[in-house]
């Protein structure tokens, strides 16, 4: 089974100052962004200046920064004990094979791969792994479509 990196997630409290920090004065790139008005969130994508065409085709690797707006009152959420960091992201050549063989071995899918695209567990120190199906998703299929979530990821 093959397993490949993708990019790492960071909530950012302030947008602006995050990509002067780590475009401007660590010299990483933007190779993508994503407003989404109804999750009111930006996702920016940011490659190191070596891995930028690679980052652009594949999609990886990459630093997410996940800029969360704030909400209708104008209040920001504060990050602590770890929740700015999200979560690591691999691509897997077929998601249910990979997620089998993690269960095989005792790892509680936290979200299984309904969707045939997408699934989250955790490591033993509670860090959040997402699952990326390479290509386009699966066919939706037992036991994953009608799987319920497990805890948090």
């Amino acid at each position: 089974m093959t397993l490949e990196y993708l990019h790492t997630m960071v909530r950012v409290k302030d947008l602006d100052e995050s990509l002067e920090f780590y475009c401007n004065k660590m010299g990483l790139v933007e190779t993508s962004r994503m407003e989404n008005e109804s999750g009111r969130f930006t996702l920016v994508f940011l490659a190191a200046p070596h891995d930028e065409a690679r980052a652009k085709d594949n999609k990886a690797p990459l630093l997410e920064l996940t800029y969360n707006w704030p909400d209708e009152n104008g209040d920001q959420e504060e990050y602590s004990g770890g929740r700015n960091f999200g979560h690591l992201a691999y691509r897997v050549d077929h998601i249910y094979d990979y997620c089998q063989a993690l269960m095989d071995k005792g790892i509680t899918i936290n979200r299984p791969p309904r969707d045939g695209y997408m699934a989250f567990f955790k490591s033993p120190d509670g860090i959040s792994i997402e699952l990326l199906q390479k290509g386009e998703k699966l066919e939706p299929a037992e036991p994953w479509a009608s799987m319920d979530n497990t805890g948090s990821w």
